[in-house]
């Protein structure tokens, strides 16, 4: 992974909390956006895994890397495998052609930003 993505991911997650942090308490908008993100990843008749592979999935296709970030990490800690959130990208990057084959080199970064984390 090069040490600019590294640098780009820690950021998405040091902005992401800081900008949670300010609109739970200034936005009743974002506290509804929040709850319902809470209702929509919950067990269901998909598990919280499945749900988090698809959105990793659609992470890459609209190519929103703070969302890549999330989705990721969060399909990580469902206990997806490294070949789970490879089979999601693929799909995305079948669904999205070309233009998903650039979101995926990120996504892929994510994936081995974690992956070295939990080594250390």
């Amino acid at each position: 992974m090069k040490n600019s993505d590294k640098e780009k991911i820690e950021s998405i997650i040091r902005i992401r909390k800081k900008a949670h942090t300010y609109f739970l308490k200034k936005s009743e908008v974002y506290r509804s956006f929040t709850d319902m993100e809470k209702k929509t990843f919950r067990e269901g008749k998909l598990s919280i895994l499945n749900k988090e592979l698809i959105a990793a999935g659609i992470s890459v296709v609209i190519n929103c890397e703070s969302c890549m970030e999330w989705h990721i990490r969060k399909a990580l800690d469902e206990g997806a495998t490294e070949d789970q959130i490879i089979e999601a990208i693929e799909v995305a990057l079948e669904m999205s052609g070309g233009p998903g084959t650039v979101s995926a080199r990120f996504a892929m970064s994510v994936l081995d930003f974690y992956r070295k984390k939990e080594k250390q």
